[in-house]
């Protein structure tokens, strides 16, 4: 799944939003016709809508840790990075195995200049899943942003390595040997 910050913008869009939730969250129980409500939402690209209906879901279910995800997401498309990071903060502590939470924390890190958490969190994804190209990517981006020049241009590197299409474009226009 592309997520890389792309210029340091996050670049998750609604349409990976609905890819990645069709494919990894399922839900049940009472307020399940809510979050699915949400979920679409999400998928048409209405995020203040999705955040209400995850908000009407976390109200009910205060564990709710894939209303927690989506409305993360959701809020981190809106620009509202900490609450952003304070919901995927919620699911890490739940769930922390979830790179899907890590490397959107990771996005709302960067945006809020918190470049040292950005990079953590993207050691901890590289830690689970060592071939995840993406995360290279983005931690090469959370590098530059922090002047580490030759940190980032060695995570593009090993991007590229991996298959990252875009990683070799990347390399020739931040001058990386």
């Amino acid at each position: 799944m592309r997520t890389a910050f792309l210029a340091l913008g996050l670049s998750l869009s609604p349409v990976l939003c609905a890819q990645y939730m069709a494919e990894h969250v399922n839900s049940s129980g009472p307020d399940d016709s809510l979050f699915r409500s949400g979920e679409r939402a999400c998928r048409a690209g209405d995020h203040a809508g999705a955040v209400a209906a995850f908000d009407q879901v976390i109200a009910a279910d205060p564990e709710h840790i894939n209303a927690y995800l989506q409305r993360g997401f959701c809020l981190a498309v809106l620009h509202e990075h900490q609450k952003a990071v304070d919901d995927l903060s919620k699911v890490i502590a739940r769930k922390p195995d979830h790179l899907w939470a890590y490397t959107c924390r990771s996005a709302s890190y960067v945006k809020l200049g918190l470049y040292d958490l950005a990079i953590a969190d993207l050691d901890r994804v590289l830690q689970l899943d060592p071939s995840n190209e993406d995360a290279f990517n983005n931690r090469g981006w959370a590098y530059k942003a922090k002047g580490e020049h030759d940190a980032a241009c060695q995570d593009w590197n090993a991007s590229r390595k991996l298959g990252n299409a875009e990683a070799k474009i990347i390399l020739n226009n931040n001058r990386c040997k």
